[in-house]
């Protein structure tokens, strides 16, 4: 895959060109989500911010030197982006970014469970898919995530511990077993795993008594804009609906305007700049702008689901309920490394149709709620009143 921008016609673009806009971070691939540390919700300066395309040279001719001198392009590509500061770049071998991609098309193969990293550089689980080997050897969310296959985890970029946890090195299959070592309090265990395939399920329905329809996107994939129109298609009418979109890290953007087709006739969805240039993002006429919708948020609300928010937050089509988003909402684009590595990149920022800034701020809800988020949105609908 190339490095040039496939992202201007997005209702148009392929399977490769859609991960153009992936938001790096956003590993929808079972073993993290959320890949980087907590932050404080302190816009950064402007010195701290990465320059886009300086930074994009610099990774790409240390990637060509490292080659011609004999040495490992991906090597040379990770310490330039080290050096950058731009804490959303990544760098993946060619198979971290073929499981990457197919964790986007909603298959992946792994253990179930998903990752992050802690300020003091600790791994934990922050969530453990129903049904997975990780569930059924008892896995919990909370867990610190001490070792995989005997090698100390503390302290390694998340991108290394999935790269682990799937076996990318070897190419392991479904079957194969992983060893890994884990801590819950003062208790320190080890289990063995048995890899799966896996499918994300990113998209699930349910109603509530009075007709309330809860759609909870936990990942955009491949498809899941489309699942989520059909879900409000389906709901019945004159019924309100919650859009649940905490816990979402991201991932395609593509699909997050696909959702946001469902709820706007039309519009903007979101500005972007890539290399100085201004892009939009609109949404498909004909969606739904009758039905009493209620977005909800939390801190592990990132950058698709971020855009999708502060979209229908700003356009007045959705009141958002919970607590303040994550704050990730920069560009990034893949630049293909001499060999076959991919190199993700930023190049630019996104802002809502009403002109925020949501990196490193995140988005502020309505009204906040925490554990009783869902009762708090039904009585947010009850007030919406009957759209007729």
């Amino acid at each position: 895959m190339s490095g040039r921008d496939l992202f201007c016609q997005p209702r148009r673009i392929g399977r490769g060109a859609a991960l153009t806009l992936v938001f790096a971070g956003v590993l929808a691939a079972g073993a993290a989500t959320g890949s980087l540390p907590e932050h404080g919700r302190k816009t950064p300066s402007a010195a701290a911010r990465p320059q886009p395309a300086g930074h994009r040279e610099d990774v790409t001719r240390a990637a060509a030197e490292a080659m011609a001198d004999g040495k490992s392009p991906k090597e040379a590509a990770e310490r330039a982006v080290s050096r950058s500061g731009d804490r959303w770049s990544a760098v993946y071998s060619q198979g971290e970014y073929e499981e990457f991609e197919e964790a986007l098309d909603g298959e992946y193969t792994g253990v179930g469970l998903w990752a992050r990293r802690e300020r003091d550089g600790r791994i934990q689980v922050s969530r453990v898919r129903s049904g997975s080997p990780a569930a059924t050897a008892g896995i919990r969310k909370g867990d610190r995530l001490r070792s995989v296959d005997g090698r100390a985890v503390e302290g390694r970029p998340v991108t290394e511990v999935v790269s682990l946890l799937r076996g990318d090195t070897e190419d392991a299959s479904a079957g194969t077993e992983v060893s890994v070592g884990l801590e819950r309090g003062t208790r320190a265990w080890s289990e063995t795993l048995r890899r799966a395939r896996l499918s994300t399920d990113s998209v699930t329905v349910h109603r509530l008594s009075g007709g309330v329809t809860v759609i909870k996107v936990a990942a955009f994939t491949k498809g899941s804009g489309e699942r989520v129109r059909s879900a409000v298609a389906a709901a019945p009418r004159r019924a309100g609906a919650v859009l649940d979109l905490r816990g979402n890290s991201g991932g395609l953007v593509t699909e997050a305007v696909t959702a946001a087709s469902a709820f706007l006739d039309g519009g903007l969805v979101a500005t972007y700049d890539v290399r100085g240039a201004q892009r939009a993002l609109h949404a498909d006429p004909g969606g739904d702008t009758d039905r009493p919708l209620v977005t909800l948020v939390d801190g592990g609300t990132m950058s698709a689901a971020e855009l999708l928010t502060g979209a229908l937050q700003d356009r007045g089509r959705a009141v958002v309920v919970g607590s303040r988003t994550f704050g990730k909402g920069s560009v990034q684009l893949p630049s293909r490394l001499p060999d076959g590595s991919v190199a993700e990149l930023t190049v630019g920022h996104y802002r809502t149709p009403a002109g925020r800034t949501v990196d490193g701020r995140g988005i502020t809800p309505d009204l906040e709620a925490d554990d009783e988020a869902v009762r708090r949105a039904v009585t947010v609908l009850s007030g919406l009143g009957d759209p007729s």
